[in-house]
């Protein structure tokens, strides 16, 4: 469902370039099911692969969304609402202005660029990573109240959520 769900955000929001709602469903579906947010993430990649097509353009794709995913991983469990609100938009953010370095290793492999060519395609994305950080920081925005609202409706996050608000006050 949740894949279904980032697909179709991101088809309704292809009149924006780079502006979707992506990073926050990658923060957010990590925050509640941390690893099991590796199924509706690769489910996605696989789903805009067959809708788009499985292109070259699409193997960065397997790994662009983990190492997102593998940050928010990083970010200790149970932190508070408040320091959320800073750090969540701001991954997101850094996704977006990442973007084009995380590419370009794959970009760089699959046309043969040396370092300047490489340098110089990401340099020519700038513009538009620094448009995608901006939409990931406001869509990222999203996170803690959709985070709120999915541990009402979940019974598997409200519980995850309470042992890591536990452990975060033995702290």
């Amino acid at each position: 469902m949740f894949a279904t769900l980032m697909l179709i955000s991101k088809k309704l929001m292809e009149f924006a370039p780079n502006i979707h709602l992506l990073g926050m469903f990658t923060v957010l579906l990590t925050l509640c099911y941390r690893v099991k947010a590796l199924i509706p993430l690769y489910l996605y990649v696989f789903l805009n692969g067959l809708i788009e097509g499985f292109s070259l353009w699409w193997l960065p794709y397997t790994y662009i969304w983990t190492i997102l995913w593998g940050l928010v991983m990083l970010v200790p469990k149970g932190l508070s609402p408040k320091w959320g609100a800073f750090v969540y938009p701001l991954l997101c953010a850094f996704h977006g202005i990442s973007f084009g370095v995380l590419y370009a290793p794959a970009q760089a492999l699959m046309f043969g660029f040396g370092w300047e060519q490489t340098v110089a395609w990401i340099s020519a994305g700038l513009y538009f990573d620094v448009i995608h950080a901006i939409g990931n920081f406001a869509a990222g925005l999203l996170v803690l109240p959709l985070y709120e609202a999915m541990k009402k409706i979940d019974p598997v996050v409200k519980k995850a959520s309470s042992r890591s608000t536990k452990n975060a006050n033995r702290i």
